[in-house]
């Protein structure tokens, strides 16, 4: 029926994508044919957005120019970096900076002011540079709030390693920096999820991709997208300061009516790959460390929500104990999450562009009908 509403456009399909499918019945990701677990174990991240944003992996001549050419990118200009100190020194939410931040990115970028918004060529250059500059400013901004002085970005290291090597300078083992670029790859795209969708309506207005991306930051920063890894190591902190068994804790929280974070998922109906797969990072990060509570702790919450409650985790519940492990602060989770997921938006924006019409759906009006208009002064 032409009325028929769809809250929160469940079930509708309103683009056709080459990017990104996911099976929810079969718990399968793929990026453009690849499955997702072929990709995290043998792919960088510099591999999956050259086939996200072109079509193909990569030889390693194509590899080898595009890495060279997103390391180059890497530094941020000293207008956006003086914000950035002015924001981490306001303790403002990491968040709301990258998202100030990559909208300033627009004023610097020599393709920005010159280019039609739908020029490819042009948006390729600027969705390399947004993505290569985003690890400089969150490290950036992650460091100064902290006391310390940012960590010049280095054009010898992969992009993971790169932004572990800013956010704690020094280099990072080869097990981190392969952890890091793993999960980059897993949160890269993920089909038309709130977030990628958001920038897609902002290029069918044909705004230029700095904006597209501004409105993806904007939507990822809700707690219902990007902000329930975070909410998870909250949680998992909070079991073990109170030295509960985890699954006591669990049926305490749910006798009280709170909600578990990281259990669920719009289109999975059983368990996300992307959580089988850094499930069994976070174990190794574990063992390394000679310590796995946090991922004994995980298993044992996701059994009983699997047996109780029929859920299925998502990405973020082992995202948030994988991340902890490496010592990343919480509340930079989320941004991390951009920092990935921003290729799998310049990949939908570009789409968007090929084939661009304006995205405008309508509401079913509910309101008062024929009302009678009173003047001003009768009122």
């Amino acid at each position: 029926m032409a009325d028929e509403v769809k809250k929160g456009l469940e079930g509708v399909v309103v683009a056709e994508s080459a990017l990104s499918h996911i099976d929810g019945d079969a718990g399968k990701l793929v990026y453009r044919g690849y499955t997702i677990e072929d990709l995290a174990r043998d792919a960088s991240y510099e591999e999956v957005l050259y086939l996200l944003w072109h079509g193909n992996l990569p030889n390693r001549e194509e590899l080898e120019s595009f890495s060279e050419s997103m390391a180059e990118d890497r530094a941020v200009d000293n207008g956006v970096m003086d914000t950035v100190r002015e924001l981490a020194e306001s303790d403002s939410n990491p968040m709301a900076a990258l998202r100030t931040a990559v909208s300033m990115l627009a004023t610097y970028d020599p393709d920005d002011s010159e280019s039609d918004p739908a020029d490819r060529e042009a948006n390729l250059r600027k969705g390399r540079r947004i993505t290569a500059k985003m690890p400089t400013i969150l490290a950036a901004f992650t460091r100064i709030r902290n006391g310390d002085e940012p960590v010049e970005p280095r054009t010898d290291l992969g992009h993971a390693e790169n932004f572990l090597y800013m956010l704690n300078d020094e280099e990072p083992d080869d097990v981190l920096a392969d952890v890091f670029d793993q999960a980059l790859v897993l949160h890269a795209d993920h089909g038309l999820n709130a977030s990628t969708f958001s920038a897609m309506v902002t290029a069918s207005t044909l705004a230029d991709l700095h904006s597209a991306v501004t409105s993806a930051i904007g939507t990822l920063s809700g707690s219902l997208h990007g902000g329930a890894n975070a909410n998870v190591m909250r949680m998992l902190k909070e079991v073990d300061d109170a030295n509960q068994d985890p699954v006591e804790w669990v049926q305490d929280a749910l006798d009280e009516g709170r909600r578990v974070a990281g259990f669920g998922h719009r289109v999975y109906n059983v368990k996300d790959p992307r959580a089988k797969i850094l499930g069994e990072q976070s174990e190794e990060l574990g063992e390394a460390a000679g310590d796995t509570k946090w991922y004994e702790m995980s298993v044992a919450i996701e059994d009983y929500i699997k047996e109780e409650k029929g859920l299925a985790p998502n990405v973020d519940f082992y995202s948030a104990s994988t991340y902890y492990q490496m010592g990343i602060p919480i509340d930079i989770y989320t941004p991390i999450f951009a920092v990935s997921r921003v290729g799998g938006w310049i990949a939908h924006v570009l789409e968007q562009y090929d084939d661009n019409r304006l995205i405008r759906p309508r509401a079913k009006y509910i309101g008062e009908e024929d009302a009678d208009f009173v003047p001003l002064d009768e009122r």
